[in-house]
């Protein structure tokens, strides 16, 4: 390769990894595996050695990754973009490590370490978390900031969402911590919090995430705090900038203090004395840490000592005193039999193949995503390809690469459709959007069909309806649009297979109650584009009614907490379409609710910042007591925890939670000093408040 060919090749190789560093680190969304991006990087690095005068400063083998989004100039779609976020330097750079997937560069790392030192040490080897990097200071045993990484030099203060954090102490215990001090770590999203979020996420037809990290990472920048804390992110720390410490001599004595303070440091730790216990330790973790409850993606090596860490130093990137080995993915290799182009409610178009059966992390896999055409492109996958699956908590296990040796001769790439698979429109793709999508929202059977589905949904309307019955009413023209279902009657219903008196009553009973169902579900039920359960909640509470809603420009819709512009514009767009307004008409002259009640629509601040755990029964339901809570800005939570405030205890509390409140210090309060803390107008109107239990009743205060 002469010097033009290098050149050609390292700005090719730059910019395919300064595009998927922008897919990982700010769009949460990545088209490529860790591995296949890391020996992209392998291979621009070898190539800048063998041509030192090409290197830039600007190249990714010089800067560590950024989670800025300023520094890609473009937004993210959920939680809006990062320039809500202040940005503050960090008071020591947050480097990047090293890694490798060779066992004998890890070998090469300890004879480098040994070579310089020229004395005997220890390393301290401990899991390599797969999370999204996080800072916190804590001034006078007070946690005061949390920066993310960013650029490494620069971060975004995210210290309003990482308070939300269970696990994360706002106040240290114990004694001897320093007056100020960093600490760092990764966020976690542990599997069953992220099969929960990815579960509602494809319930509503939005993006799923594509690893806990990328969920972690997206969650952590969301506007909404107290929707953080709803997601179930962890937290584990792992160093203390050597500037701040005074109290160790080694990196891990320095971590066993952070411990005792309070802080969450994993305790799978180990002190290694060469290379065969580095190994032993390796080989343990790579099958015990699928029975971990959250990703890891290797094991990090460090020198122990903090003194010969400072001897050894730093790259402009690294420091030598630490290297990551990572695991390989579980991976499966299976016959790709055909693609499918599925359509979803939204229109948006995926590719999914069909795979010949193989058992994968404790499950046979039938079918894998695609994701989308570019996706399909960058693989060069063909109908008949060997191909390797990977799932790390997807719902739909991913393809991650092509077993180009095992190519049947003469395999025919498969084309992307042009037009919808379902009505034949053709398809239409934004700059902004990865996928295709069908734009006939009106007249598409699936996405009909898919909008029905949704409207009915337990978390919508909560109708007793399943897609087979769908499917029969759209099928007989009885629905087109929801409020079809209002019209329908029990002769018509009888139509259906299968149905009897029985179930068509139960099917009407059931719409009928589904009148009652509050605004917010309402307003998800219509399945505005990106609007997901918890952000119809806040724009619901935020406007108020449908016809304000639908009146607010963009700008307006950006106040709402969570709403970033992706979401605003498409909110804005639903309201300009008539076919929606028309359908939005028809159900409120079936008497669905398209306007807060009063207590639900946000009354005060006086609970502001505070959570309370409600236990027991109440003068009113305990769903009207949840909702007192969030309409005077506090967050309800089902579980006692030190970042409980108050339990709120009716009549026959649980007595796990009255334990747990003692044992924590958490404040236990009654019916009638929970109405004191709020403005008079919020508390109802009755004198005496009656509870009533299996055995008695009684009138108390």
């Amino acid at each position: 390769m002469d010097r033009k060919e290098a050149e050609k090749k390292i700005q090719e190789l730059r910019a395919v990894l300064w595009e998927n560093s922008r897919r990982y680190y700010v769009d949460n969304a990545p088209v490529i595996s860790d591995y296949e991006y890391d020996h992209l990087m392998y291979e621009l690095r070898d190539l800048e050695r063998e041509w030192p005068d090409l290197v830039t400063p600007d190249s990714p083998t010089q800067r560590v990754g950024s989670d800025l989004a300023s520094d890609y100039e473009r937004p993210s779609v959920e939680g809006g973009t990062e320039s809500r976020f202040t940005k503050v330097p960090h008071r020591y750079p947050m480097l990047s490590l090293s890694n490798t997937y060779s066992l004998s560069e890890v070998e090469e790392f300890a004879s480098r370490a040994e070579k310089s030192l020229e004395r005997s040490f220890t390393y301290c080897c401990e899991l390599k978390f797969d999370g999204t990097g996080i800072s916190l200071t804590y001034v006078d045993g007070v946690l005061a900031r949390a920066l993310t990484r960013g650029d490494g030099t620069v971060g975004d203060d995210v210290t309003v969402n990482v308070r939300r954090i269970a696990n994360i102490p706002q106040k240290l215990s114990g004694k001897g911590w320093p007056r100020e001090f960093e600490i760092r770590g990764e966020i976690l999203m542990p599997f069953k919090a992220f099969e929960q979020l990815n579960a509602e996420r494809l319930e509503d037809d939005e993006p799923l995430f594509a690893n806990p990290r990328n969920a972690a990472s997206g969650s952590l920048k969301l506007l909404d705090p107290e929707e953080v804390g709803r997601r179930g992110l962890w937290c584990t720390l792992y160093h203390i900038p050597s500037q701040f410490i005074d109290f160790a001599a080694t990196h891990s004595e320095a971590l066993d203090k952070a411990a005792s303070w309070g802080l969450p440091v994993s305790p799978d730790r180990r002190i290694c004395a060469d290379i065969d216990e580095i190994e032993d330790y390796l080989t343990y973790w790579d099958t015990a840490r699928k029975d971990l409850p959250y990703a890891t993606d290797g094991v990090v090596i460090k020198i122990d000592s903090l003194a010969f860490q400072e001897e050894l130093g730093y790259t402009a990137k690294f420091p030598r005193w630490a290297v990551a080995y990572k695991f390989k993915a579980e991976q499966a290799l299976s016959e790709v039999l055909s693609i499918d182009y599925q359509v979803g409610r939204t229109g948006a178009v995926t590719p999914v193949a069909n795979l010949f059966p193989v058992p994968l992390a404790g499950t046979t896999v039938k079918r894998a995503t695609l994701n989308n055409e570019e996706w399909m492109r960058l693989l060069d996958i063909r109908i008949g390809d060997w191909v390797y699956v990977e799932k790390g908590g997807e719902i739909i296990p991913k393809i991650i690469s092509v077993d180009l040796s095992r190519r049947p001769e003469g395999a025919v790439e498969p084309e992307f459709p042009k037009a919808c698979p379902d009505c034949g429109t053709p398809l239409v793709k934004s700059e902004e959007e990865a996928r295709w999508f069908c734009p006939n929202s009106t007249g598409c059977p699936t996405q009909i069909k898919g909008r029905l589905v949704h409207f009915l949904s337990r978390k919508a309307m909560n109708v007793i309806a399943g897609d087979a019955t769908i499917d029969q009413l759209f099928n007989l023209g009885l629905v087109r649009t929801p409020a079809d279902f209002y019209s329908l009657t029990k002769t018509q219903l009888l139509m259906l297979e299968g149905w009897k008196e029985r179930s068509a009553e139960r099917f009407l009973q059931s719409l009928d109650a589904s009148r009652k169902v509050s605004f917010d579900h309402v307003l998800f039920a219509l399945g505005i584009r990106y609007v997901g359960e918890q952000t119809a909640k806040e724009v619901a509470r935020h406007f108020g009614d449908i016809d304000t809603l639908a009146a607010a420009d963009v700008n307006e819709l950006l106040e709402v907490p969570d709403v970033g512009d992706v979401i605003a514009r498409s909110i804005y767009d639903f309201f300009r379409y008539g076919g929606n307004l028309s359908v939005i008409a028809s159900l409120k002259a079936a008497g669905l609710r398209f306007s807060m009640d009063e207590g639900a629509v946000k009354q005060s601040d006086s609970l502001s910042g505070k959570t309370i755990v409600i236990s027991g029964t109440f003068s009113v339901s305990r769903d009207e007591m949840k909702a007192l809570v969030e309409a005077n800005g506090g967050r309800n939570s089902s579980s006692v925890s030190g970042k409980t405030d108050y339990l709120l205890a009716g009549n026959n509390p649980g007595p796990e939670k009255i334990r747990k409140a003692a044992d924590l210090g958490v404040k236990v309060i009654g019916e009638e000093e929970f109405f004191s803390m709020l403005p008079a107008r919020n508390v109802p109107a009755e004198d005496a408040f009656v509870l009533k239990d299996d055995e008695n009743e009684s009138t108390l205060f």
